[in-house]
């Protein structure tokens, strides 16, 4: 029964990260008007809020991976997710666009964390034979993420503004960081 309940905590946490790393990137794309005609920004230099994050995701994803072979994935996957939720958190108090385009860098940079082990942990806990179905279900929160992400963090921008995404991501990030902290083991 033990294992079971550890087996959940796992798959819930990463489903959380999972969850929360894809709706922050569909749903910051839809306020980005918002955020240029905040901080009287070009469209250029605004589309690095986006470009920022994915190259800095694109280029660690590897190396960090490797870190966490070293390290341990349990380790790197915690520090990504409290990474990422303090800079999600940073991003909301920008006062330019520099500083949020270089908040967003260092999002992109823990998300490469949470990224290069979220899957591999999975792997790690599941037994061959539920491995699919758990794995299954981490790529299912994906994609909701993706889908529910340019609705809800649309609504969120129009009734609450930009920094609304921010901080449902904080939180959901930090309920994620307290799970690995005290469910998983290393």
């Amino acid at each position: 029964m033990k294992n079971a309940i550890s087996e959940r905590t796992v798959l819930f946490t990463v489903m959380t990260t999972s969850f929360m790393t894809t709706f922050m990137g569909s749903s910051v794309n839809l306020a980005l008007p918002t955020i240029g005609h905040e901080f009287s920004s070009s469209a250029v230099l605004t589309s690095w809020v986006i470009n920022a994050y994915l190259l800095a995701s694109a280029i660690f994803l590897l190396p960090l991976g490797r870190l966490s072979d070293i390290y341990g994935r349990r380790r790197v996957y915690l520090l990504g997710t409290i990474l990422y939720s303090l800079f999600t958190l940073a991003s909301t108090l920008a006062f330019s666009m520099p500083m949020l385009i270089a908040f967003r860098l260092l999002q992109g940079l823990s998300s490469a964390m949470i990224f290069s082990n979220g899957m591999a942990i999975l792997t790690s806990v599941y037994p061959p034979q539920r491995r699919g179905q758990a794995l299954g279900y981490s790529v299912a929160v994906t994609y909701l993420g993706l889908s529910v992400g340019p609705v809800l963090g649309g609504l969120m921008n129009h009734y609450l503004g930009w920094r609304s995404i921010f901080y449902l991501t904080t939180l959901l990030g930090l309920g994620a960081a307290m799970n690995i902290q005290f469910h998983l083991r290393s």
